[in-house]
């Protein structure tokens, strides 16, 4: 008897779903997402007047418009829909570049210091922000790391968000991103 195979770019959305549901309702919505941005302002001290809070909440604006649009307007988004609309708009790059314009404005936030990389510290404050308690994700800084110089620089963020959305390689530094995951 064969056993089904699930699909990697789907654990890597299971995982981005649950962790963007932050109200535990089933759904992902406008609301959940607000809390996310309140999450990081909140983490990084940052005043929600600041251009690095503006660019994060407008980032995600246009993340949900762009969800909603490839969902065919609906209002809230179920695990189901919420992997569709995702796959779609991750391909979809025609009016917002997701697997871009979110992770630049996340970076920016992540960047405390403004050296234009991440640091251990400022890694495990995101961790936070996503409420990841998996030691395995903490491990993933070294991965994310890839020319080994101790920190994460924009390029291999960026690079790793790309990997998160269209690696099939549950191994690749993006898909750690949440601690390890297995299909």
């Amino acid at each position: 008897m064969a056993t089904a195979t699930t699909d990697p770019i789907s654990v890597k959305l299971d995982q981005l779903f649950t962790a963007t549901d932050t109200d535990g309702d089933g759904y992902v919505e406008w609301s959940d997402y607000q809390r996310v941005v309140d999450r990081y302002l909140k983490a990084y001290k940052i005043d929600k007047s600041d251009r690095r809070a503006q660019a994060l909440l407008f980032s995600y604006q246009m993340q949900w418009a762009e969800l909603l649009r490839h969902a065919n307007g609906v209002n809230r988004l179920s695990k189901e829909q919420y992997h569709a609309a995702s796959r779609a708009v991750s391909v979809d790059t025609s009016r917002f570049n997701m697997v871009e314009g979110v992770p630049h404005a996340i970076f920016d936030i992540m960047d405390t210091d403004g050296d234009n990389t991440i640091s251990k510290a400022e890694f495990k404050q995101y961790l936070g922000v996503w409420d990841i308690t998996d030691p395995a994700a903490m491990d993933a800084f070294a991965e994310l790391d890839t020319d080994g110089d101790g920190s994460i620089s924009r390029q291999e963020f960026i690079r790793a968000v790309r990997e998160f959305f269209y690696s099939p390689d549950l191994e690749a530094p993006g898909s750690l991103f949440f601690g390890r995951l297995s299909s």
